[in-house]
Parts: C-alpha cells; structure tokens; sequence
C-alpha cells in the first residue's frame, strides 16, 4: 500500500473552537501526505442549557453542525486514527469517552488492532492536564491492540515550539490567546503528526494487507 491509499480518521471534541482547529490542522497534514481523511466530530452529550449559557459553546456547536458525527463506520473505515479531547480534570471529555466506551463490539472483532492512533489535547493552563488527558486517552488503544504514535521528538522544531510534550500534541489556551504565535506552532505541529500518521498507516496497512 502506497501513502496515498492509507484511510485517516480524526475524531475529536471540541466545545469552544480549540479542539476543532487542531483537527483541522491534523486532517490538512495528512491529506498533504497523500492521505484520504474523514473529519468527525463526536455527539454533544451536554443539555441545551449548559450549552446556550457560554455563547461561544452555542456559535461553536453551530458553526460545525456540518461536520459529520463519528460512528463505527469510521473506525473500521481507517488505517490510522488521531483523537483529540480538551482536557476536563486531567482526563478526556465525557463526549469523547462515552464514543470510545461503544467500541467494544469492534475490539472483540480485532477492527481496531493493529492500526497506529495518537492524541491532541489543551487545557488553560500549561500544567491544567495535557500529559494525564493523553495517557488516559491511549489507556483504550492499549486494549484496542492498536499502536500508540506520540510525538516523541521526531519533528523537535515543531514539537518544541508547540510546548514540547511528547506525548502529543497540546495546546495551552491561555498562552494562546496572549501569543498567537504558540497558536500557530500547535497547528504546525498538529500538521506535521498528521502527516506523520498517515504514513505510518500506509506502512502498517500494508503489512498485514489492507
């Protein structure tokens, strides 16, 4: 299998916009790679009055009312998967969780082994979270069989610029909106694991076939 024939799935949550742009950000360096993408958003599980009393929840819920809702389909869909979450007490959100908590009709069937998954996150502040949210993330790839891709260092000038977490990508929000330069190196970042991603999918795809 060539790069251009591996399948990518980015599934995310995202309530205010954050989560979103990072997606985005992911989806553009692996459809650069030569990647096919699907960009999915997972359901909102919130009540309509908690959402309506932040108004950027309510513009934000929406403006991506287009972007389609992940399901099962997706996953066995894809050779590769990029999750993002923001963080909520150092663990992913509800929405996000109660997804991946579907998934085990999937994972008895061995659809989800095997395949190459990482994570992005953000929290306000830069200790708020970012490493914990992510490593609980991975606890479900670890029992999915699939395998984990962090950042490492392999791209350090992005990874550096972008915070340095090696886990994955992450944004601090707080720093964001007093700098739009860290902004920019989260999304230089989320690009170049994308890219990254795709091609460790054609790779893996390949060697078992698909």
């Amino acid at each position: 299998m060539n790069t251009h024939d591996a399948r990518i799935a980015i599934i995310y949550y995202s309530s205010t916009g954050n989560m979103h742009r990072i997606a985005e950000a992911f989806a553009e360096g692996a459809a650069d790679a030569g990647a096919e993408v699907r960009l999915r958003r997972v359901a909102e599980l919130a009540p309509a009055e908690a959402v309506d009393a932040n108004p950027a929840w309510r513009a934000h819920l929406d403006a991506t009312a287009h972007v389609p809702e992940a399901g099962h389909a997706d996953l066995t869909w894809a050779d590769g998967y990029a999750f993002g979450t923001p963080t909520r007490f150092g663990n992913m959100a509800s929405q996000l969780r109660q997804f991946l908590d579907t998934t085990a009709s999937l994972w008895e069937a061995g659809e989800l082994a095997d395949k190459p998954a990482t994570g992005f996150t953000g929290s306000y502040e830069h200790h708020g979270g970012q490493e914990s949210t992510l490593l609980s993330l991975y606890h479900t790839m670890y029992h999915w069989g699939a395998l984990v891709l962090p950042t490492g260092y392999v791209d350090y000038d992005a990874v550096h610029a972008a915070g340095g977490n090696p886990y994955g990508v992450s944004q601090t929000e707080a720093l964001a909106a007093e700098d739009p330069a860290h902004a920019k190196a989260v999304l230089v970042a989320a690009r170049s694991q994308g890219g990254r991603l795709a091609r460790a999918a054609a790779a893996l795809a390949a060697a078992h076939g698909r």
